[in-house]
């Protein structure tokens, strides 16, 4: 049960990125050999895909897979190396939390109007929320990358 929770995450990628892949070849074998075409499975598969991409975002961040630009880093010893990664990590947590905040006021903006999708007349907030849930668990991810990068620094010193 503790892998399960543990690995959450990447099972439900896993899941979505199956229903997605077999909805979209469902639609093509509709199309081309039905002559029928379901008017919905193709927002469903983009709206799916947008909420890949941004859980991905911190399951990367989980696998440490974010790409990086590490030329400061690398360049920087000892305790300037230990404080430009502090500073990173804090910048990111930061930008994480701020995109988190500021697209859950845009889904409420948009849940108090009332929008819906064209095909199949979802309300637009359920699609806009991966953004804000995407960028909560990128922080969540960032915050236990901190108490990773303090257990390492510890055990490095000794």
């Amino acid at each position: 049960m503790k892998k399960i929770i543990q690995n959450f995450d990447e099972y439900l990628l896993m899941a979505m990125l199956a229903f997605s892949t077999t909805l979209i070849f469902l639609q093509v074998i509709m199309r081309y050999v039905f002559g029928y075409s379901l008017s919905w499975s193709e927002e469903l598969a983009r709206y799916l895909y947008v909420w890949q991409t941004w859980l991905s975002a911190g399951y990367a961040v989980k696998k440490r897979r974010h790409l990086r630009v590490t030329s400061l880093v690398d360049l920087a010893k000892g305790v300037n190396r230990v404080l430009i990664e502090l500073f990173v990590l804090l910048l990111w947590l930061g930008f994480s939390i701020f995109l988190g905040f500021k697209s859950a006021e845009l889904c409420v903006m948009i849940h108090s109007q009332g929008q819906t999708s064209t095909a199949m007349g979802l309300p637009m907030w359920i699609p806009y929320l991966a953004v804000p849930a995407g960028a909560f668990f990128m922080a969540y991810q960032v915050v236990l990358e901190f108490l990773r990068f303090f257990r390492e620094l510890r055990l490095a010193r000794g």
